[in-house]
């Protein structure tokens, strides 16, 4: 009888035996988690609206376009435009101070919240912890044009800043009106704005940290420095790369809102960049097909720097975007 059983139980030989897998699919896989997929659709939707709609537009960077006339009717130029920013007067001028701005902010302010995330770490106190997490993130939920009112409060003869500098021996002045300080000024302020925020991804990091790392190295006698130089801040370095990639992205996107509110007709030799010059020439000015141009060129910088850094980063440290 147990030989009829096994006699029956034979499954022919080059048979597939394995329970088949059910084949996934879009319509599947939305089943599955559409809650999830409809927390996104704000987003999408946004970035729909605001991102890729206005894409349309930039047909008319290559016309001379009127809105009289539509998008699709005027005179085909090509990069024309393109070519008379580079020959105009400002062009120097606005590439040279986007440039050193940028230049600025990124060696000053991208390490800033690294070394702030860095600071909280080494912090055992949490009630103290939240303190300091509270107070630098509080900058960043004010808006800008509250940031430039401060900053030009402060920046007068008789402000906080005169203030400070006047217990040094240096002279009072207002320092708005100085096209050197101006530069200095949208980069220090820009750093007090964002260190708070931009140490939150940073804190994240180091959370994942695994805490055997720093008993090993205890047990090695490292100290608490040694241990953030040889522990923490190697485990944080994938981090660092990926942000520092997202970061040239828009190394040349100086924005134009707080510079508006800040410079004046003292420091326009400092103080301009390409985002203020589009504003002018596409929105005062009116010359929609120049500063859609302008702002084509400015953008493919930013393409060309976080690709070239991603493959660089791709070969250097094996961490990349894509």
């Amino acid at each position: 009888m147990i030989a009829a059983k096994q006699k029956n139980n034979i499954v022919p030989t080059g048979t597939d035996v394995r329970p088949k897998k059910r084949k996934d699919n879009f319509f599947n896989e939305f089943r599955r988690n559409k809650l999830t997929y409809l927390f996104t659709l704000p987003g999408i939707i946004w970035y729909l609206i605001f991102c890729y709609l206005p894409m349309f537009g930039i047909i008319i960077a290559f016309r001379e376009y009127s809105p009289a006339t539509g998008f699709f009717h005027g005179e085909w130029v090509g990069i024309k435009h393109v070519v008379d920013f580079c020959k105009s007067v400002y062009f120097t001028r606005t590439v040279t101070n986007t440039l050193t701005i940028s230049v600025m902010t990124l060696f000053l302010s991208f390490p800033a919240p690294i070394i702030l995330a860095l600071l909280l770490n080494e912090i055992k106190s949490n009630g103290f912890k939240r303190v300091v997490q509270t107070v630098t993130y509080l900058p960043h939920f004010i808006s800008t044009v509250i940031i430039c009112g401060m900053i030009t409060s402060f920046s007068m003869q008789s402000g906080l800043f005169n203030a400070v500098l006047g217990l040094f021996g240096v002279e009072a002045r207002n320092w708005l009106q100085e096209p050197a300080a101006f530069k200095w000024i949208y980069v220090i302020s820009g750093i007090w704005q964002g260190v708070g925020w931009g140490s939150i991804v940073y804190l994240a990091a180091l959370t994942n940290i695994d805490p055997t790392l720093y008993e090993a190295a205890s047990i090695d006698g490292a100290g608490r420095l040694r241990q953030a130089f040889s522990v923490t801040i190697p485990s944080i370095v994938p981090t660092i790369v990926t942000l520092f990639i997202l970061r040239m992205g828009s190394f040349f996107g100086v924005g134009s809102e707080k510079i508006l509110l800040l410079y004046n007709p003292t420091t326009y030799e400092t103080a301009d960049v390409i985002s203020t010059y589009i504003y002018r020439k596409g929105l005062l000015q009116m010359n929609y097909s120049y500063s859609s141009a302008i702002g084509i060129f400015n953008s493919m910088i930013n393409l060309i720097l976080i690709t070239t850094t991603n493959k660089i980063s791709r070969k250097v440290s094996e961490t990349s975007l894509w």
